[in-house]
């Protein structure tokens, strides 16, 4: 067998990583080859060279290689329909924007949405203008969980569940911006949650 350069062999072993942690599968010679500009038959020799140097597993045409197996790929798709609206949170074709996917093993299995968040009140809890949360649905909120909720003129809100009021009982969701707007609470009958955050991507 020719000669192989061993940068090459570098080259190729993490482009099958890098092809498999967004496919979710590895490459076929034919699109190493085209991704190297090399002849399809060259390829092949090379994924048998290196399967004989124990850099890869190349048995029956199957592909593997060593770090394969730390690469998470199970994603959940997430549905990012727009900043927090007004009037009732709906899923409908026209405001869905996009549907992205999250890795699992960051975010959980969900089910999620995504939001951009508007305004200022929530940045003590570094939430500012532009970022992305992620709202994980079907969650029972909990004293001091950010959440989706409608306000009392039935707008939906990001905002810091604050617990049941003793005195009115009613639900207070709180602005999370002292200097800007103190200890400013909206009160609402009941909360209706459309969601938890779970987490925040922060805007570039």
């Amino acid at each position: 067998m020719r000669h192989k350069d061993p940068e090459l062999m570098k080259q190729i072993n993490t482009f099958i990583g890098e092809f498999y942690a967004a496919n979710d599968r590895t490459p076929s010679t034919t699109e190493i080859a085209k991704h190297f500009g090399i002849a399809r038959s060259t390829s092949q020799n090379y994924l048998v060279a290196m399967n004989d140097r124990g850099m890869l597993s190349y048995v029956g045409g199957i592909l593997q290689v060593e770090h394969m197996d730390k690469i998470r790929t199970k994603r959940t798709k997430a549905p990012l329909v727009g900043s927090v609206p007004c009037g009732e949170l709906t899923y409908e074709e026209e405001n869905v924007e996009c549907v992205t996917t999250l890795p699992t093993e960051i975010f959980g299995a969900g089910p999620f949405y995504l939001l951009h968040a508007s305004g200022d009140s929530m940045e003590d809890e570094g939430i500012e203008d532009g970022d992305l949360v992620v709202v994980k649905m079907e969650t029972e909120p909990k004293k001091g969980d950010l959440v989706i909720a409608m306000d009392a003129e039935n707008r939906n809100t990001l905002k810091k569940y604050g617990g049941v009021n003793r005195k009115n009982k009613k639900a207070m969701l709180l602005y999370c911006n002292q200097a800007v707007y103190g200890d400013k609470v909206i009160y609402v009958d009941h909360l209706e949650c459309q969601g938890v955050v779970s987490h925040v991507i922060k805007k570039k």
